[in-house]
């Protein structure tokens, strides 16, 4: 706020600087010395009477604005008071009508409840979470049992990751939530053997004995895809689906799903041939390349053949809904 007491005291001690050097008429070292005087004191005045009004952010740190102010007062006669207010006067009236507010208000949408996802559940930096030996346990153990609202398919490599945890009790709630996503599967395989065999009893290649080799198909790959078995009890898995799912196909040949899955049993067997020949049909039959090709290029990959590897992205590239796979797209895209 400007103070107009300080303002005319600046004013009057200049007039009386010049005023003393006019009454005196004669050139002494004490008619210098007491205009310097004067003259300094009104500068400084002047000085403290502008700086309030500057704003913070021209005048950054305020010392150093203060002590530019009293310099250029100061040093030229006259000339130097009657222009630092000029100077100050022009900056106002420049700055006030080019201001401009750093953000801008805007208007937020109206909150629809309904179009609020249902069970979403970010995972995104859970794993490096989890393995941060210095967070605080509690915490731990709470992101710990978020997981089970998320798919096997995330969970399960989550929670093997802690099993070499340094806290046993993690490495207890790790174990235990991976043995109850195993049991409820291997529960629901119990139930649909019970129901196989009931319906291989009335008639063995019925409608109902075929679901229930489907289903079987079906439980044992998500004990592979959910990386809930390991060794020999994953090799067991994969030739149990591996049969049910060609039990189907020797009554349901064109079910492009199964075919697809009998190429992916077969790749993790090791059958390189037979995996090329599923996919391959699976693809004739009309299933989407986005889900054939994925794997025919890791096959190509595998087998050393990098050329038809590359072609195979590149066609990849050519469909747009494949975020997760766009990094791998772009390296193998790359002249």
């Amino acid at each position: 706020m400007l103070n107009l007491k300080l303002g005319l005291s600046a004013l009057g001690l200049e007039l009386s600087a010049w005023s003393t050097l006019i009454l005196l008429q004669e050139r002494s070292d004490g008619a210098l010395l007491s205009y310097l005087l004067l003259h300094a004191l009104a500068s400084v005045a002047l000085s403290l009477t502008l700086l309030p009004l500057l704003p913070k952010r021209l005048a950054n740190p305020r010392w150093a604005a203060l002590l530019l102010m009293v310099a250029c007062s100061y040093a030229v006669p006259v000339a130097g008071f009657l222009g630092v207010v000029a100077a100050f006067v022009v900056l106002r009236l420049y700055r006030q009508g080019h201001t401009q507010e750093d953000f801008e208000s805007l208007q937020m949408p109206e909150f629809d409840q309904h179009q609020r996802r249902q069970g979403s559940f970010r995972h995104v930096g859970l794993r490096s979470f989890l393995g941060n030996t210095q967070a605080p346990l509690q915490a731990r153990m709470r992101a710990m049992a978020a997981l089970q609202y998320v798919s096997g398919r995330t969970a399960s490599p989550l929670l093997r990751s802690v099993l070499s945890d340094p806290s046993e009790d993690l490495r207890l709630l790790a174990y235990g939530m991976l043995d109850n996503l195993e049991k409820r599967i291997n529960r629901a395989i119990d139930g649909e053997l019970d129901a196989l065999g009931a319906a291989q009893a009335e008639d063995a290649t019925g409608a109902r004995a075929l679901e229930s080799a489907r289903r079987l198909s079906d439980l044992y790959w998500e004990l592979i895809y959910q990386e809930l078995v390991q060794g020999d009890l994953r090799e067991h898995a994969i030739k149990e689906s591996l049969r049910y799912c060609e039990q189907v196909l020797q009554t349901q040949g064109d079910n492009a799903p199964l075919i697809l899955r009998k190429g992916r049993l077969l790749h993790a067997q090791g059958h390189a041939d037979a995996a090329q020949a599923a996919y391959a049909q699976a693809r004739a039959l009309g299933l989407p390349a986005t889900r054939v090709l994925p794997y025919q290029a890791e096959l190509c990959f595998e087998r050393g053949d990098f050329a038809q590897a590359r072609a195979l992205m590149q066609e990849l590239g050519q469909w747009g809904a494949l975020p997760r796979l766009r990094p791998v797209i772009d390296y193998w895209n790359q002249p």
